[in-house]
């Protein structure tokens, strides 16, 4: 246990970066070793007379050219701690908080006044709700909010929100003077233990989801999993469709964890839910560290992706959560794979379990417009598309472990369409 007391947040992040040498290594049969710097306890205070005491963990994302980040990750942060650890990673004195018309009434007045002082101001932009409203058009309003305000490019964009608002706001600070700083507060399981993490920014196109956007990585990202008092239960199980990912492709004994604690995350048990984003995240930084453009292994952590993003698309965006599709994707890559002999029977049938154990749909719904033609059209646009050629994120060997690749037996891939289908009509 290692304990400061500190009265500045100048001081409180150059302790933390002090510390990264108490680092302690995680391995897992499907992990790669890393070392992530954690910190399990620190005492804050605003003045030397007062401490208030808090305990997290932050997990370095090593990348390269100095731009390595931290995600703090903790609950119950005071005022004065969470400032303490963002600010020191705003590095001009404009700033420009972005949310949405839901998150607004929750936490915008806290942010915002948290942020401020140190010479800082801090202006507000609150877009609207929703995956249907991940568009260009509506990211073009942080656009305009930041030219009418003259911010130049020593400002930084602050996301506060879920993915929909950490990828619309990541994007304009890409693109905004070709690039300026954002951080990232995640407040949905979804948003902390994948989309706020890695760089990858954008927005849907009518034709395609997230076919317009960019790598843009963040200055940090900050999680309060106390936010998490305030997500309707749909949006958790939604988000756990990510977490079940990180198990299937990568780390066997983090699915065999979540398999005896389901129960417990969507209970919202507090040690649960914060262990399972934890995990996440290191395991999001160990691909992201080897593959930060997504040229190949980077590629694995959208499994169950191209077929949820049809479904998706095809739906209507805002029809289906995100994780909802992304669940009925990686059942049909897990009926796919079963399908080619690549994992056995008892594996598939643990993965539709412990989908159906998280309260997950692993069919489509009898109102649900997909059809074969559907399927193939909008998977034929999918990013990983590479000189016309469909590759796939499947499942191969033991648990933990999956491949990337369009070296498949296409009649396996129609036959899993359109037994997915056929079940609409049944």
């Amino acid at each position: 246990m290692v304990a400061f007391k500190l009265s500045s947040p100048w001081l409180i992040a150059t302790s933390i970066l002090l510390s990264a040498a108490t680092t302690t290594a995680f391995t897992s049969r499907n992990v790669s070793s890393r070392r992530i710097a954690t910190i399990p306890t620190l005492l804050l205070s605003s003045t030397a007379d007062t401490p208030v005491s808090t305990q997290y963990d932050v997990v370095k994302v090593d990348l390269t050219d100095g731009r390595d980040y931290p995600i703090y990750i903790g609950s119950d942060f005071t005022d004065d701690e969470a400032a303490a650890l963002i600010k020191p990673h705003i590095l001009g004195k404009r700033v420009l908080l972005i949310t949405n018309d839901n998150i607004d009434k929750w936490y915008l007045d806290r942010y915002q006044k948290l942020l401020e002082g140190d010479g800082k101001q801090v202006d507000t932009v609150v877009l609207p709700d929703g995956e249907e409203h991940k568009t260009f058009e509506c990211m073009s309003m942080v656009l305009d909010k930041a030219l009418e305000l003259g911010l130049d490019r020593r400002s930084t964009f602050v996301a506060l929100g879920g993915g929909v608002i950490g990828d619309m706001v990541g994007f304009a600070s890409a693109i905004y003077q070709r690039g300026v700083n954002f951080i990232q507060i995640p407040t949905t399981v979804m948003a902390m233990v994948d989309s706020s993490v890695g760089g990858k920014t954008g927005v849907n196109h009518p034709l395609g989801k997230n076919m317009v956007g960019s790598f843009h990585q963040p200055q940090c990202v900050f999680i309060d999993t106390t936010t998490l008092d305030t997500l309707p239960d749909r949006e958790l199980k939604s988000g756990i469709s990510e977490v079940v990912k990180y198990g299937l492709i990568r780390d066997a004994p983090f699915f065999e964890w979540q398999e005896e604690n389901m129960a417990k995350l969507l209970a919202r048990d507090p040690e649960a839910t914060r262990y399972a984003i934890k995990r996440s995240c290191e395991n999001k930084a160990d691909v992201v560290k080897a593959d930060e453009k997504e040229g190949g292994i980077r590629a694995t952590l959208n499994l169950g992706h191209t077929f949820g993003h049809a479904v998706e698309t095809e739906s209507g965006y805002g029809t289906w959560l995100h994780g909802e599709a992304v669940s009925i994707g990686t059942a049909m890559a897990a009926t796919m794979s079963e399908k080619l002999g690549w994992i056995d029977a008892d594996l598939k049938e643990r993965i539709y379990k412990i989908l159906e154990d998280a309260q997950l749909p692993v069919k489509l719904p009898k109102e649900s417009p997909m059809t074969v033609e559907s399927f193939n059209k909008l998977m034929s646009l999918d990013k990983k598309v590479a000189d016309g050629q469909l590759r796939l994120i499947l499942l191969q060997g033991d648990l933990g472990g999956c491949v990337f690749t369009g070296e498949f037996e296409k009649n396996a891939l129609q036959e899993t369409i359109e037994e997915f289908v056929a079940e609409i009509n049944a």
